[in-house]
């Protein structure tokens, strides 16, 4: 075929800039690492030799990291003063922990990512999984800290409340199942927003739930909040009045028989709540940067995990609606429905 010569540009136009982002990407988990980004915003404008100061780094390095980020559009630079500066929009996206735009914690998954591809390419090539309990250690920090900013700003104040009934029966005093719950952050939350509820998280990966106890400990919640090692099909049975799964059903090997042991410890006026990837139900639909994102983080992260378990069904972080609705139904719980959606998160709602 011939070349478009337009097209060519374009395209490499496009990937010049792809490529800028992929590097950078080091330097925002740099920066995040450092506390520069924080420094700089709350402290800026700010020369080199006063940010390395403020943040006891080395100037030398610290005056490439901030021309770099200047050349991203990161941060800002005068050429008058030579001094860089933070807008509060780039502060709120890479300085601020608590914004509800916060993705300076993406370093750690995109660093997960690249370190574990021997891994990977090798699955690629036997078609085996490669298991949470394979990889590197900045994927569980950074899948805790970068799913915090939707949690932290969405799960009581919106999502919660979509569910029918269940903030009266958790103000009340209710018995709430976290599966997959990871470093426990949603548990927390849930814990610390309902002190009249008893909430238990539970991981098969034995590190994140010494992670999640600790927080926990720390965020001195006592008794009503306890994590165990178990999975998604052995965790005990206590009647739940919620079951939740945040962002983990379509990592799960089996998911249908995970929805069935739901159907099994939930109460019987129970609910079932799935968090997961906002997405269509055809590829057409994801063809965006969401969805470029959650595709990508699929075949490096997710798809992986789930292969390397029993049944291996391998949803996808894209499974969309239709297919979650198939699986909650052949795992016994046939009334599902939207509850509510965010422009990364779809909130589904099913009972038996």
């Amino acid at each position: 075929m011939e070349v478009n010569s337009d097209r060519l540009n374009a395209f490499m136009g496009k990937m010049i800039t792809e490529v800028g982002a992929a590097i950078n990407a080091s330097l925002v988990l740099l920066g995040d690492k450092l506390g520069l980004y924080r420094v700089l915003a709350a402290k800026g404008p700010m020369n080199s030799a006063e940010l390395a100061r403020a943040t006891g780094t080395n100037e030398r390095y610290v005056r490439e990291w901030l021309a770099s980020q200047a050349a991203s559009g990161y941060v800002e630079y005068d050429s008058v003063s030579g001094k860089f500066s933070m807008l509060p929009e780039q502060a709120m996206a890479l300085a601020d922990e608590d914004s509800p735009v916060f993705l300076g914690a993406v370093g750690n998954v995109i660093a997960a990512a690249f370190l574990d591809e021997p891994k990977i390419t090798d699955a690629f090539k036997s078609g085996k999984g490669v298991g949470w309990n394979r990889r590197s250690e900045c994927l569980f920090c950074g899948t805790a800290r970068f799913f915090r900013t939707g949690y932290m700003h969405h799960l009581v104040q919106e999502w919660l409340p979509a569910l029918d009934g269940v903030v009266d029966k958790l103000k009340r005093g209710a018995k709430v199942a976290d599966v997959g719950c990871g470093h426990g952050v949603s548990t927390r939350l849930m814990a610390e927003a309902f002190p009249n509820s008893r909430f238990y998280g539970f991981d098969y990966h034995e590190g994140s739930i010494e992670a999640a106890r600790k927080a926990a400990a720390e965020a001195k919640l006592g008794d009503r909040v306890n994590f165990a090692v178990h999975s998604a099909k052995t965790y005990p049975a206590e009647g739940y009045d919620l079951v939740c799964f945040f962002d983990c059903l379509h990592d799960m090997g089996d998911p249908v028989g995970a929805i069935s042991h739901v159907r099994q410890t939930m109460a019987k006026d129970g609910t079932c709540m799935l968090v997961e990837p906002f997405a269509g139900d055809r590829l057409e639909d994801n063809l965006n940067p969401v969805g470029r994102v959650y595709y990508a983080a699929s075949t490096m992260i997710c798809t992986p995990a789930s292969l390397d378990q029993e049944v291996g069904l391998a949803l996808g972080a894209q499974a969309g609606e239709a297919r979650l609705r198939k699986v909650a139904s052949e795992g016994g719980l046939s009334r599902f429905r939207r509850a509510a959606e965010t422009p990364f998160n779809l909130i589904l709602e099913a009972r038996i």
